[in-house]
């Protein structure tokens, strides 16, 4: 069963937008608040492409977004990141491309710093107005940006893939964000030059956070779902399962990592978790600011309340004021 509900939102789909058609599967996602006002993010996909592409993920930075407000991990020396995560949830049965193209640019307008991120080559373009700054055959076109009003003072992490097909080591970077408490997985879906509101996906997400430590139950087995948290949870902590020393500060080896699905044909979105609610909380921004529904992966859905991300961003901001 999945819960849906119509909260103010952005989109879930099988991961990201693509500046031209690209065909993505295998997508996992890691998230961790790495402290009050930074999150952390790291993913995995394999992918195809008829001609050259990037991947750009919108992101709810902190305000006024600094062209700093995005730090690039390289994960090169480490492309089995995932498969760390992974083993901590056996199966049952087993156990260069940013450039100018005016030479009288002023000190404003300047090219974005370009990242040599291990298979990629990386920037972080913090308004929509910035995409002038970056190659256009990168850039998804304002037509397609106006279906996210949502987005209009959002950054951007824009990935271009150095081959047109593979399986690359994972992407990461950590960011300032204006979320407080709130894991951020950039699930759009735009991956053919046009937004749909639903996507087919088969995908896993895997978080940390004390807030779910904390009110964890007993380890069940590796595909028992938590029904404090509504989350699967680990063993035991990430130390147990991940190269802390090769993660690049991504992951905590004290805290234990939780996960969950998302199957099937949903609503087109990104996906929030609230972890200061009682049971972890699931939003999203959708097309349009208002109307699609927000979908509560398979996993949770038994457990899990949805609000809208208008309220939850009211609530911070109310909470701030006090």
């Amino acid at each position: 069963m999945r819960l849906q509900v119509s909260p103010k939102g952005c989109l879930i789909g099988e991961m990201c937008c693509f500046s031209t058609t690209t065909d993505v599967r295998e997508t996992a996602i890691f998230a961790r608040v790495s402290r009050p006002g930074t999150q952390v993010l790291a993913y995995r996909m394999t992918y195809s492409a008829k001609a050259p592409t990037a991947m750009i993920l919108p992101l709810p930075v902190a305000l006024p977004a600094r062209e700093n407000a995005v730090r690039f991990k390289n994960l090169k020396e480490y492309p089995d990141f995932f498969s760390g995560l992974e083993s901590a949830f056996p199966p049952p049965e087993e156990g260069g491309f940013f450039r100018s193209k005016s030479a009288g640019l002023s000190a404003a307008s300047a090219t974005l710093e370009v990242h040599e991120v291990g298979d990629f080559v990386a920037s972080f373009v913090p308004s929509m107005a910035d995409f002038s700054r970056l190659d256009p055959r990168f850039v998804l076109s304002k037509q397609v940006w106006a279906k996210f009003p949502a987005y209009k003072d959002y950054g951007f992490a824009v990935f271009q893939l150095k081959s047109l097909a593979g399986e690359p080591h994972p992407m990461a970077f950590e960011f300032d964000t204006r979320l407080k408490e709130t894991a951020f997985f950039p699930t759009v879906h735009i991956h053919d030059g046009s937004v749909h509101a639903k996507a087919d996906f088969d995908h896993a997400l895997y978080l940390q956070a004390k807030a779910l430590d904390a009110r964890a139950g007993s380890y069940d087995g590796p595909t028992s779902v938590d029904k404090n948290t509504g989350f699967v949870r680990s063993a035991g902590p990430a130390k147990g399962f991940v190269n802390s020393a090769l993660a690049r500060g991504l992951i905590d080896p004290e805290l234990l990592i939780h996960k969950t699905t998302l199957r099937g044909l949903l609503p087109n979105r990104d996906t929030l978790y609230d972890l200061e609610a009682s049971a972890t909380k699931a939003t999203g921004c959708s097309l349009g600011d208002l109307g699609a529904a927000t979908t509560v992966p398979e996993s949770t859905s038994s457990v899990l309340a949805v609000t809208g991300i208008g309220w939850l961003l009211a609530r911070r901001m109310s909470l701030q004021k006090r």
